[in-house]
């Protein structure tokens, strides 16, 4: 049955603690702020204790499950991570505290900059933003004041391709500028003919996600770059698909100008809900100057046996801080934990095996699937969701129904120029016994599309609700017990 609301499960009278009596006198409470009706369930400990568990059970989570959410990088976060991030010395300090009282913290963050720096091939690394769309607004703003200090304010435009994620063209709009979209060639890449029109005295810059959304490495990329540096722009690269590029290739190296890294996707902090999150932002040396502050710096050498002073400086031309405090500190111990274990060659086959798991996948989809890019792909694929002998089936359908064979969906339509895509990334976590399980419910589901689509059409049968009106919930929440928060498609409502 359906889990019970805990109001449902009240009985009058019944305790779950009791306060201790009072040791101070009594005093009247301001009418104000009281009153008579405050309808909070009844309930003993256990029986709280007991809904909590049960709900817990019922999640999906990455510890009970494969998530080959393409663009998300939904990886194993390891538990070493986790034991860090907890010691006395890193969970129990203040960011008010003197500096001199917090130098094992401004030793890590110094440190992770500096690693940060290294893997990305960058001359500087801010660690405020506080998470990847954080990070893109950080290098917006960043594009925008290097273009200002040189008095040239005409350069409002940022480019961007088709087939970047979504918040880029957010991120620009928000901090003033004109969105320009770019298209794709017909292998994935960017329309080298649209760029080069684009190319003008009033380009500041191109946000390009290189492996693209659809898994694809540019093969036009150094065109690309030097296209846009040779108008006076700069190259943002936005980091979500660093995980095919660790210790293989350098965004600084090939020309980028400044790169967020997402640590949930690519460094294995925590993503979504169990965040938060950590976006990161590398400079090159000509915008090292416009780093958001302040950064963890050394401010007087080693010496006499003493180690190096630590502190947070503030950088020249500094646009500001875009976090309070320091950004956050949680992510950065779990970040630098996972860095440290793996070492460089460690990184590196993180994204050898990354990428050698999707294109197995790939390989095994595609004759089922339909590819419209068929190339070799990085980190991660796009399929599509449909077939010419069940054409009332959908990419929906197909990410319904995988929740029936235990696997959670992958991202459905996106990225918006392949019809209903189906985004698939595996990740380097997962072993080649779990990858075949999820291509065999795959390509079960292709042929009950053909042989039984009413069964892809009412999925998932095996969930405690059934299918749910997605757009409904979101547009009409209910926050509070007591009131019909049905939005299931159909009736059924059961296990």
């Amino acid at each position: 049955m359906i889990e019970p609301l805990l109001c449902e499960l009240s009985v009058p009278g019944r305790r779950g603690f009791r306060f201790p009596d009072p040791d101070v006198p009594l005093a009247e409470l301001p009418a104000e702020f009281t009153r008579q009706d405050l309808p909070l369930p009844e309930l003993s400990e256990v029986d709280v204790v007991r809904h909590f568990t049960r709900l817990s059970q019922l999640n999906y989570s990455i510890d009970t499950g494969f998530y080959p959410l393409g663009s998300c990088t939904m990886k194993y976060n390891p538990r070493i991570n986790e034991e860090t991030a907890r010691l006395p010395g890193f969970a129990h300090i203040h960011p008010l505290q003197p500096e001199e009282t917090v130098q094992g913290a401004l030793l890590l963050m110094y440190e992770l900059q500096e690693l940060l720096k290294e893997i990305g091939g960058f001359a500087g690394v801010t660690l405020q933003p506080a998470a990847g769309a954080h990070g893109e607004l950080t290098g917006v703003l960043i594009i925008r004041a290097y273009h200002h200090s040189r008095g040239d304010t005409k350069r409002t435009k940022i480019l961007i391709p088709d087939s970047a994620h979504g918040t880029n063209p957010a991120t620009s709009a928000m901090s003033g500028m004109q969105v320009v979209t770019l298209p794709s060639d017909a292998r994935g890449n960017v329309d080298l003919q649209a760029l080069q029109a684009e190319c003008d005295d009033t380009l500041a810059g191109l946000m390009l996600t290189n492996p693209n959304t659809l898994g694809l490495f540019d093969e036009h990329l150094q065109e690309v770059i030097d296209c846009v540096h040779s108008a006076g722009g700069l190259v943002y690269g936005d980091g979500a698909n660093m995980n095919a590029l660790l210790g293989i290739a350098r965004p600084g190296d090939l020309g980028f100008d400044i790169l967020h890294y997402n640590l949930h996707k690519t460094f294995s902090t925590p993503h979504g809900g169990g965040g938060p999150g950590s976006g990161p932002v590398g400079v090159a040396a000509h915008l090292v100057d416009f780093l958001p502050g302040p950064i963890a710096a050394i401010v007087a050498e080693a010496e006499d046996e003493m180690p190096p002073l630590y502190g947070l400086v503030m950088p020249e031309r500094s646009i500001g801080r875009v976090k309070s405090f320091h950004g956050h500190f949680g992510m950065f111990v779990r970040a630098y934990t996972y860095i440290r274990m793996h070492g460089s060659e460690g990184l590196r086959k993180v994204s050898e095996h990354a990428v050698l798991n999707a294109n197995y996948l790939m390989k095994r989809l595609k004759d089922t699937y339909h590819l419209p890019y068929d190339r070799t792909c990085m980190h991660e694929f796009v399929l599509e969701g449909r077939f010419p002998d069940a054409p009332d089936i959908h990419a929906l359908d197909i990410a319904k129904r995988l929740m029936d064979y235990n696997f959670h969906p992958p991202t459905n339509y996106f990225p918006l120029i392949v019809h209903e895509a189906l985004m698939i990334e595996p990740t380097e976590s997962e072993s080649k016994q779990t990858l075949d399980a999820f291509v065999d419910a795959l390509l079960r589901i292709a042929e009950e599309a053909r042989t039984n689509p009413e069964l892809l059409k009412a999925a998932p049968h095996n969930t405690p609700f059934g299918r749910l009106d997605e757009v409904k919930a979101a547009k009409e929440l209910v926050l509070c017990c007591g009131v019909d928060a049905s939005y299931a498609v159909s009736d059924r409502q059961t296990a």
